[in-house]
This record gives structure tokens, sequence and C-alpha cells, in this order.
């Protein structure tokens, strides 16, 4: 049988959007309050959709407890309370806008989880703003 299951989570993390080659009269202009120099932080809620054959003998598609504790290592304990500029590797070259923190989030995932499964992220940034990977 072919089914889908969710897992949600959530974590808190500062960042700052800006482009070190523009003026901060230009990042303002572009990114607004998301630039301010002193960062911002946002409590992000996490959607990750596994998608597959359930396993005939178990009946499961995946053991829940066993995606929340690869969540928790692979994401929250990696973004929770930290500045994305700052305290992670991933954004030293690339700004940590949703988009990318989601994409980064679904690529840590497919680096763990069975092949067999198909993934799909969802990142709130808002409760009226969220991205998906992939779309």
């Amino acid at each position: 049988m072919r089914i889908a299951v969710f897992r949600k989570a959530h974590f808190c993390a500062a960042h700052r959007l800006f482009n070190k080659e523009w003026s901060a009269e230009k990042n303002n202009e572009v990114y607004g309050l998301c630039s301010n120099p002193n960062y911002h932080g946002h409590n992000y809620e996490l959607e990750v959709k596994l998608v597959g054959e359930t396993d005939p003998v178990t009946g499961f598609l995946i053991d829940l407890k066993d995606l929340k504790d690869i969540i928790k290592v692979e994401i929250e304990d990696r973004f929770d309370h930290k500045n994305l500029n700052l305290d992670t590797e991933y954004f030293v070259d690339k700004n940590p806008t949703t988009e990318n923190l989601c994409y980064i989030i679904w690529q840590l995932l497919r680096n763990v989880l069975d092949e067999k499964f198909e993934i799909t992220v969802r990142l709130w940034e808002t409760p009226r703003n969220y991205v998906e990977y992939p779309a």
C-alpha cells in the first residue's frame, strides 16, 4: 500500500539577509527589515512528508519515533537557537533565506533516510509564509 506520513517539528533561529557585494542601501531596498545588521529571528515550523510503500510485516511506512529522532538530530539540534549566518556552515556563502534553508533541510534528510522514501519538506517562516521542496 502506497501512503504518506507526516511529522511536524519546530525550531527558532536568527538570520540576516544581505549580499556583501551590495551597499547597505541596496540590501535595505531588497531585503528591508530582514537585512537588519543585528539580525532577527523566526519561529520556524517544519513539516516533513514521506511517501512510499508500507512494510507488509509492521504495517509502517516508517516508525514515526525513528523519524522524530532523525528530525531532532539532523534539523532541530543543528538549527535551533542558532544564528544561521554565524553558527552554521551552510550559509557562509549563501543567503539564509527560507527557500535556501528548506532545501538544505531536504538535503540533510535525504542523506540519512532510505532512498525508498520520497521526501517533501515544508518550512513556515511565519504563519502566513512557507516554502516547499520539491515544488
